[in-house]
């Protein structure tokens, strides 16, 4: 087994369980153990290591390979540590079959933990420190719920050149994303006695009304506005909730949509076209977000010649876009130019039996350290 396969199969083993999607108590919850044990790993190769605390218990960590002379450019390697929630014991034993590892986080995105840190640490001991560009491998937490780690990255003033955010992209550069905005939906009525409701207004049946409009007008208005790497923007009613009994008309019911952005729209721009679709309608709902802090779209501009210079290296002829949202363009806001790139395919991440092709993992590893061993 190669050592970036073991450090994977050794990360599956620590359970990081984002909090927002534990039960409270639960002692698989947070990412220090994760963080602890890629600090003691990254100071066996030689880089500087620092945790830094962004929650209760939960650092982020930075691991720094210094350049022989005067640092004039800095790019960041930003994984992130945190999984998404698990009822089962046996994810956290790692489980190879048929060229794939088994096991929760195996690709979102501790695949790309173990192709950073293992690529970082092979430059490290090849002695191909570049000449004035500081690496630094920053393992960030909570990418699944409100991606503090990358927030607290950004607050904290570190600016960098470039940023490769770990995600499973099939060992391809992504260069942009959409944006991630949930809004919440409350439709009102009065409440009544089920066996009279003519005396009531029923809010659910308002609501039904609402959700047949996102899912038929707005969906389609979304189809005719095209990003070229993106495709088009997405509605989708997630949650529905309203009433209390079967016998009593409901006076309220809600619903969270998740609406994917493109770049170049807004949370503001997005409530006034519901806002709009529903005053079309003859309907009214209440309307409120629910994120602590925008999810934006990510687009990098694919001629910077750090962009070109990693697409080289995996080959890649043109860059590519995709559906979902991550720290890179947290990063990104914050004014570090940010890319995505990491082992194993989305398809498999948030899934029951979560796998990874250690072929992929390797291939990724390979084409970071010809990245990074071509830094100035």
């Amino acid at each position: 087994m190669t050592h970036t396969a073991q450090l994977l199969r050794d990360l599956i083993a620590l359970p990081s369980l984002n909090p927002a999607f534990a039960p409270d108590g639960d002692v698989r919850a947070g990412e220090r153990r994760v963080a602890e044990f890629l600090a003691a790993t990254a100071a066996q190769c030689g880089l500087e290591v620092e945790l830094i605390e962004v929650l209760p218990g939960r650092p982020n960590l930075l691991a720094r390979l210094t350049p022989t002379g005067k640092v004039r450019h800095r790019v960041l390697l930003a994984p992130h540590t945190d999984t998404i929630g698990s009822d089962l014991d046996s994810d956290f034993i790692p489980r190879e079959k048929a060229g794939r590892l088994y096991g929760r986080g195996a690709c979102d995105t501790k695949g790309s933990v173990a192709a950073m840190l293992s690529a970082l640490g092979e430059v490290a001991a090849a002695k191909q420190r570049p000449a004035a560009t500081e690496i630094v491998f920053a393992a960030l937490i909570d990418e699944e719920n409100a991606q503090a780690g990358s927030r607290a990255l950004v607050a904290s003033g570190l600016r960098a050149d470039l940023a490769i955010v770990g995600e499973p992209t099939l060992c391809q550069v992504v260069t942009a994303h959409k944006g991630s905005l949930w809004l919440k939906l409350e439709t009102h009525g009065k409440a009544a006695h089920g066996a009279k409701p003519e005396l009531g207004v029923n809010a659910i049946r308002e609501m039904a009304c609402v959700v047949t409009l996102l899912e038929t007008d707005y969906a389609r208005a979304l189809s005719r506005q095209h990003h070229p790497l993106l495709g088009h923007g997405t509605v989708n009613v997630g949650v529905i909730t309203g009433g209390r009994q079967p016998n009593v008309v409901p006076d309220r019911c809600e619903i969270v949509i998740d609406r994917r952005t493109l770049p170049g729209e807004t949370e503001a721009g997005v409530r006034r076209e519901i806002g709009a679709l529903l005053r079309r309608g003859g309907l009214e709902a209440t309307m409120t977000g629910t994120k602590l802090a925008p999810c934006l779209p990510l687009e990098t501009d694919p001629r910077l010649p750090l962009v070109q210079q990693l697409g080289a290296c995996a080959g890649q002829a043109s860059l590519l876009g995709v559906d979902y949202f991550c720290d890179a363009a947290v990063l990104a806001a914050g004014g570090i130019p940010s890319v995505v790139f990491g082992p194993g395919d989305i398809a498999q991440a948030h899934t029951t039996d979560e796998w990874i092709a250690l072929k992929s993992l390797e291939r990724a590893k390979g084409i970071l350290v010809r990245f990074l061993s071509s830094l100035p």
